[in-house]
This record gives structure tokens, C-alpha cells and sequence, in this order.
């Protein structure tokens, strides 16, 4: 089959998903190409069946352009590669404005190809961006005519239909994935990633107000105190100032280290004895996902999807989202008991395999097969 799929390239859950997928098609035998503004940052290398179409923004300091109108140019881009390549599906991740311009995409291909749009949800396109006035309608609208909608957690499916009255969309639950080939634990060969005695504790996400990065370095300064421990925050954006500037208050600073963002964080999450994710909310968590499978425990909020993937006391720790404090005390509890913390790492391995690869791609290849009849 041969599959269009539009994502944010950029660092984030959603462009890391739909990569991923696109990669786990190929290598099953699909064409896949990529329609986007720039090579997603997670396609690395070459691969076989995989291309990747870059929309041209070349005329983004056209006079009259105050806004380049990048949606047109998208559309545009779709509709020539579905045309040329005769694609099969157009697969968009994020209804705004992927969905949109892939209903514009299909309109323009009547009756030259009958192009199937299915959108997939992964969060803020739906819980943010979605819901904000000026946006309501059209996400409305590109969600009802898609030809299938699909959303990353139980939690975002009834976010959608509480949100937008739209009960009998059908939005089928698809969760996020890992590569359990990738990431998977290095048993005693980990990276040393803080001095010899040290604890080592990770956060990885865009650094948004909706990550909570401040409630991070607190909860690590708690752990601090109790005990050598080194704080690794990978990624960047506009909270990272405040970050610091909080590890620079709470006295800790020389034990945090930025690494900015990285394309490649399994060898991270493999020296990791405990990953922090204490998020206002997570439609799915896949961060958490990924560091499960590499035998990190996590900390976590107890907020959106992320109690679908982590079942608090068993395989990480869930707590009210701002509840620092108390994601603070049940860490020190736990890195100070290396029979519960051994326990809970097993676990959270075994979790990580009912998200794998090869379990969930396999659900995408059958909505594909739904919505065409091949």
C-alpha cells in the first residue's frame, strides 16, 4: 500500500509517532512518504520504501505575504504527491492544520484519485489549540470529514467527543508505540551519566508550561537532599530559562545537566534509574513509554492518558498534577529500597511490551485496509 503521512517535524510525542510509524510500514513492506516542511527529526539515515517530499516555503518573504500561508503550500504538496505517487492514504497526525489541508488535498484529486484521509489526535491539537475560538469550528469540521479518526489514549477519544458533541465520529483508540529493538534495558552496561554513587534521574519533553520543567528540578532537589543524585533534562524550548534559573535557586545547579535536545535518547534512558514526567496533563505519555522500556520507573502525573500506561505503585508512581512534593518523597522512597525499586523496574519493562511495535502497527495496517477495501 502506499501511504502519505503529515506530521510536525519538529521535538515532540506527535512527529516522533508518526516517524516511527512511517518506518515500522516500510520495513513491512509499504511505501511510505513523508509530506512536511522539514525531514522529520526522527528519520535518521536511509531507508528502504521511505521518502520524504519537502513543502516549498520559498516564497515565505513574498511582499504581500505578511503570513506565509503555509496551509495552502501544504495542501498543494499533498495533492501533487498523492497524484504522482498514487497514494492509497493520506495519513495526518494533528488535526490542526494537517487535517485540514489533507479534506483540501482530497477535494482537489476528485475524481483522479479516491484519496482516503484518516487524522490521528494526539493531544493539544485537541485539548489546546482545538478549543480556542478561532479554531473550534474548522478542528470541528476536519475531524468530521476525515474518513477515519483515530486518538493516542481512551482519555483523549472522550476529551474529543465531550469537547466538539461529536459522539458518533467513531474515533478509534490507537496507543502510542516504542521500539522495544531501541530501547530496551543494557543491563550492567549503562552510561555513566553522573559521578560513581550518584542516582540518576531524567525528564525529557519540549519544555512547555504544560511540562511542568520547574516542578521537575524540584522534585529532584527534594531528592537531593536525600541522597548523590544527578538530574539529565533533555530537550529544549521556552521554559528552559526558568528551569535553570529554578536549579540555580534551589542550589542545585551543579548536579542538573541541559543536554538540549537529542535525536537519539535510549542510551540516556538506559543510565536512568527513575524518569520524571510531573506534567499538567499527557494525552498518552510516550516519553514515559519509552523509558519504561529501557527499565526507568516512572514518576508521573496522575492526569490525561498517563494512567493508561502507568499503574501507580506497580510499574511508576502517579501523583496529582503540582503535587512536587509528594513526587518527591515517593522517589526518595523508592531509590532508597532497591528490592521495590528492582521490582518496579521489571514491571515497568513488562508494561513497555504491551505497547510494542509489533503490536500496535499492525492496528494502523488494518484501518488502512478498512478505509480502502484493498
Amino acid at each position: 500500500m502506499k501511504i502519505g503521512i503529515t506530521c510536525y517535524p519538529t521535538y515532540g510525542g506527535s512527529g516522533a509517532v508518526a516517524t516511527e510509524l512511517g518506518i515500522e510500514l516500510a520495513a513491512r513492506g509499504h511505501e511510505v512518504h513523508f509530506i512536511t516542511y522539514a525531514s522529520p527529526f526522527r528519520l535518521r539515515g536511509y531507508h528502504d520504501r521511505v521518502f520524504y517530499h519537502e513543502v516549498d516555503t520559498t516564497l515565505a518573504h513574498y511582499p504581500l505575504f505578511q503570513h506565509f500561508p503555509y496551509t495552502l503550500a501544504l495542501a498543494s504538496k499533498q495533492q501533487e504527491v498523492a497524484l504522482a505517487h498514487k497514494l492509497d492514504v493520506l495519513h495526518v497526525h494533528y488535526a490542526i492544520p494537517h487535517a485540514v489541508t489533507a479534506w483540501m488535498a482530497r477535494e482537489m484529486l476528485k475524481p483522479q484519485l479516491d484519496l482516503k484521509v484518516i487524522t490521528t489526535l494526539h493531544g493539544t491539537d485537541i485539548t489546546l489549540v482545538g478549543q480556542e475560538q478561532s479554531f473550534y469550528a474548522i478542528t470541528k469540521f476536519s475531524i468530521e470529514q476525515s474518513d477515519l479518526v483515530t486518538a493516542v489514549s481512551d482519555h483523549l477519544k472522550e476529551e474529543t467527543e465531550r469537547a466538539f458533541g461529536c459522539s458518533g465520529c467513531g474515533i478509534r483508540v490507537i496507543p502510542n508505540f516504542v521500539n522495544l529493538h531501541e530501547y530496551q534495558p543494557n543491563g550492567d552496561e549503562r552510561p555513566a551519566l553522573g559521578p560513581a554513587g550518584h542516582k540518576v534521574l531524567t525528564h525529557i519533553s519540549n519544555f512547555r508550561e504544560v511540562k511542568r520543567v520547574k516542578d521537575v528540578i524540584r522534585i529532584f532537589a527534594r531528592v537531593r537532599k536525600a541522597m548523590p543524585a544527578t538530574l539529565v533534562m533533555v530537550g529544549d524550548g521556552p521554559d528552559r530559562d526558568e528551569a535553570e534559573r529554578e536549579a540555580a535557586s534551589l542550589g542545585v545547579a551543579e548536579d542538573v545537566k541541559f543536554l538540549g535536545r537529542l535525536d537519539t535518547v535510549a542510551n540516556i534512558l538506559q543510565g536512568t534509574d527513575l524518569f520524571i514526567l510531573p506534567s499538567q496533563t499527557e494525552s498518552f505519555g510516550l516519553a514515559a513509554l519509552e523509558a519504561m522500556a529501557c527499565g526507568a520507573p516512572c514518576v508521573a502525573s496522575r492526569a490525561g492518558g498517563l494512567p493508561e500506561v502507568i499503574t501507580d505503585g506497580v510499574d511508576g508512581i502517579l501523583e496529582p498534577p503540582g503535587s512536587a512534593e509528594a513526587m518527591g518523597r515517593r522517589a526518595i522512597e523508592l531509590l532508597r529500597d532497591p528490592a521495590k525499586h528492582a521490582a518496579m523496574r521489571a514491571a515497568a519493562i513488562d508494561k513497555a511490551r504491551a505497547f510494542s511495535a509489533e503490536r500496535i502497527v499492525p492496528m494502523y495496517e488494518a484501518l488502512y485496509h478498512e478505509v480502502t477495501g484493498k
